[in-house]
């Protein structure tokens, strides 16, 4: 696709800002209509059931494998220098990061890109969560927090670029990819057979799936068709929260990029599909216990994502998809601790192990 006429008018920022705003449109549509949500899948399969919502998460996962290795595989993408895959990784981040990510995943009932999609459905609490998480990471990025993630990162670091790609790793050959892709989704449409999801769970999850591979076929193409450096990546939020906040407190603090129009364009996706759904309402907290209990979770995955390279999406998902070595640490770091700490303060604490509204209570209808 010839996107010169696009970029000569409009330039490589506001191209890719757009392509962040209607990819993260469409993933705010189909993340909210599937309830797409790593915790929930998590806390389902540490209760040992294999069922809707283990159902609806491994869709999205192999549907975003599938569809990045297909890219791939026809030649349409290339994510050799994709920041997982073309810089020195961190393994000691991915473990503690994703580890720290997984426990607050579960404190504030939600992970990042979940706490975003609710709160443009009017959850307050994911609201207040959601910007505690930026702000954290963000000071975890440049800000008081960044010296003890540097160092934390530096503990243990992978230089070699095939080690760092989990395909070359393996000795797998170019076909590998899309062969695991939908051996992946094989096995999630069984899953999703036996514990009959429904039809927007099928459609919702296959679609958050296939805009992770959109995102990186978005921005190869802006990168290999512009004469500035452009950054090939799809859809993450916990640099993109970060970025977002600092662009609305001072403009112009950054310019604009893909990141930038992926954190509104899934707020504005989501609010269009329950407001069509009927399912605003507005939601607080149920009590100062649990309003610290949610503010610690936010604070941990704030810097646990920045620290492991990702969030549960960035992370678990897209860098999943292109096989990076640390972006799978970090998600199996994410999964069990999540667990842990699912089966340690709420399980042995007699508190409801998954509710949807994620904790909160309706304080307006």
């Amino acid at each position: 696709m010839d996107l010169t006429p696009i970029l000569d008018r409009f330039g490589e920022s506001a191209t890719t800002a757009a392509g962040g705003l209607v990819i993260g449109l469409l993933f705010g549509i189909f993340a909210q209509r599937s309830r797409f949500c790593l915790r929930s899948a998590v806390i389902e399969f540490a209760h040992g059931a294999l069922g809707p919502k283990v159902a609806v998460w491994l869709l999205a996962f192999s549907s975003a494998v599938a569809g990045t290795q297909g890219l791939i595989a026809a030649g349409l993408l290339d994510v050799s220098e994709a920041r997982l895959l073309a810089t020195r990784g961190s393994l000691s981040g991915a473990l503690i990061g994703g580890t720290l990510f997984g426990a607050g995943m579960i404190l504030s009932r939600g992970c990042a890109s979940r706490l975003l999609v609710l709160s443009a459905n009017g959850n307050l609490r994911a609201l207040l969560n959601g910007l505690v998480f930026a702000v954290t990471a963000q000071a975890s990025l440049r800000g008081l927090l960044a010296p003890a993630r540097d160092a934390l990162a530096g503990l243990w670091t992978v230089a070699d670029a095939k080690a760092l790609n989990l395909l070359t790793l393996a000795g797998l050959g170019p076909g590998g990819g899309p062969a695991l892709g939908l051996l992946f989704l094989a096995v999630a449409v069984w899953l999703g057979v036996r514990n009959r999801v429904p039809a927007w769970g099928w459609a919702g999850a296959v679609g958050v799936g296939a805009t992770v591979a959109a995102g990186w076929w978005c921005t190869f193409a802006v990168a290999s068709q512009s004469f500035g450096p452009v950054a090939v990546k799809s859809l993450a939020f916990t640099g993109a929260s970060a970025e977002t906040l600092m662009l609305f407190l001072s403009p112009p603090g950054n310019i604009l990029d893909f990141d930038v129009g992926v954190v509104p364009g899934v707020f504005l996706g989501s609010f269009l599909a329950a407001a069509l759904a009927g399912e605003l309402k507005l939601e607080g907290f149920q009590g100062a216990t649990s309003m610290r209990r949610s503010v610690s979770g936010a604070v941990l995955m704030g810097f646990g994502g920045m620290l492991a390279g990702g969030c549960a999406v960035g992370a678990g998902v897209t860098n999943g998809a292109i096989f990076a070595l640390t972006a799978w640490v970090a998600l199996t770091a994410m999964w069990a601790a999540a667990a842990l700490t699912d089966a340690v303060l709420d399980r042995r604490g007699g508190r409801p192990g998954d509710r949807r509204d994620g904790g909160a209570r309706s304080i307006a209808s």
